[in-house]
């Protein structure tokens, strides 16, 4: 029955990747290819690395901590990443932003706008520019 368990992880972890795969490949340009990699290959390796945790614990009768580890360094770095790969394509293509969301901050969709300017305030307290980034 374990050996069950282990093989259905390790074809759907692979399945996973697959779809990923094929989405790097076909989705358009690079704001849709990021969820490819970040959210089906990470599922395909997170089932990879679930396969291992339940062999070792139930073939060897010990935990290992490595693949938690794996996998929390793994969801926690493929999120990142991405926001800085889709923050750094908007930084290049300008005029992707035209069709953005507004954001509902005085600075929108870009790092490199400036930030509001404190000294605006009203009446000189601060409160307005703090409470425009809240």
């Amino acid at each position: 029955m374990l050996e069950l368990a282990v093989s259905v992880l390790i074809v759907l972890g692979g399945l996973f990747a697959l779809v990923g795969s094929i989405g790097m490949v076909k989705l358009p340009d690079l704001l849709t290819r990021l969820h490819a990699p970040t959210k089906a290959t990470t599922l395909g390796v997170g089932g990879a690395l679930a396969a291992s945790m339940v062999f070792f614990a139930g073939f060897e009768g010990s935990l290992s901590i490595h693949e938690v580890l794996i996998t929390a360094f793994l969801f926690l770095t493929a999120p990142i990443s991405a926001h800085f790969i889709a923050k750094a394509h908007l930084h290049e293509h300008v005029e992707l932003r035209e069709g953005l969301p507004p954001t509902g901050r005085p600075q929108g969709w870009s790092t490199f706008e400036s930030l509001p300017d404190p000294s605006a305030d009203e009446d000189g307290d601060g409160d307005d520019a703090r409470a425009a980034h809240h």
